[in-house]
């Protein structure tokens, strides 16, 4: 009788992706912690790290219909992984996925380009609009999954269309940007929809300009926010409101709790220790959603992913 557990499921998934022969394998107990930017946390049960997009396909064929979890991981800066780590299976898009085009001012971006990257590319090709993205450093694919933004635009005023890979149903689409209903941090993206690629629409700009655009975000970045290990702004903004200020009025700026505290610099910041506790994180969040909650009867919303813990926050 087949092992219907989630081991055995496992299993079964573990030697089929290593039939497909992928150039960096399917590694077992990978650390995925290590792998965000809060630097805290577990491991995943699987790991693969698809090179291109043959390769993408192959495992998404493999993984249809399966009933494993999966998480994608981009460059690990919008994500808490538990400490006892994911019972499932991490992806993470490979080398073949980081290249960025320019065509006149048409952009085409791998999933896993760095945004920081393609800022800086698309400013040196003589292109304005993105610069924004600098200070942001996740990936292409995440910030379409999530609408990232900041200094006023985001994602939606630039994508024209992304390319999305199911692995529920292994299908590969085009997805043009009024289908991915991108508002405020959220997009109709699942998490089993991997963006493979992005086309992004760009204005002709000027080479000085935008430097001089990338040099004063990346200016202000500095001295607003902190450094260190953490994942940017932990909670969405409320509506007409800021999370950051909710929290430094209902006094939880500098809580500590563990290994983890609200950043003295900036309260929708919570930064981790060294060799710190992911679960402390989580503890932490919670401690300062209730405060803010009791303080001005706002409940925050996570913009952090939490994975490998029981009931994430909603």
């Amino acid at each position: 009788m087949a092992d219907g557990s989630l081991s055995g499921r496992l299993e079964a998934l573990a030697r089929r992706l290593d039939d497909l022969m992928l150039r960096d394998g399917c590694r077992h107990g990978h650390p995925l912690g290590p792998m965000t930017t809060y630097r805290v946390g577990g491991a995943a049960a699987m790991y693969v790290r698809p090179h291109d997009r043959s390769e993408l396909e192959s495992v998404a064929a493999v993984l249809a219909g399966t009933v494993v979890p999966v998480v994608v991981v981009g460059r690990g800066s919008n994500l808490l992984v538990a400490d006892r780590g994911f019972a499932g299976l991490a992806l993470q898009l490979g080398q073949g996925f980081e290249g960025v085009d320019v065509a006149g001012s048409a952009v085409v971006a791998g999933g896993g380009a760095s945004l920081p990257v393609v800022a800086r590319r698309t400013v040196q090709a003589g292109l304005s609009g993105f610069e924004w993205a600098v200070g942001v450093p996740g990936s292409i694919g995440g910030a379409v999954r999530m609408n990232a933004g900041g200094h006023g635009s985001d994602m939606s005023a630039v994508l024209g269309w992304a390319d999305v890979v199911d692995l529920g149903d292994g299908a590969t689409r085009r997805l043009e940007v009024g289908e991915l209903d991108l508002d405020y941090r959220h997009s109709v993206l699942s998490p089993a929809q991997v963006v493979a690629a992005a086309g992004l629409q760009l204005e002709v700009g000027d080479v000085g300009d935008g430097e001089a655009i990338l040099a004063e975000i990346s200016r202000w970045r500095r001295e607003n926010q902190p450094g260190g290990s953490n994942a940017g702004s932990v909670f969405t903004n409320p509506p007409g409101d800021s999370a950051g200020r909710l929290i430094d009025l209902a006094g939880a700026k500098g809580l500590r709790i563990g290994t983890a505290e609200v950043s003295s610099k900036h309260a929708n910041f919570i930064q981790a220790d060294a060799g710190g506790s992911a679960d402390d994180v989580r503890r932490l969040m919670q401690e300062v959603r209730r405060q803010v909650a009791d303080a001005h009867g706002v409940v925050l919303h996570p913009e952090t992913i939490l994975v490998g813990f029981d009931v994430p926050d909603a």
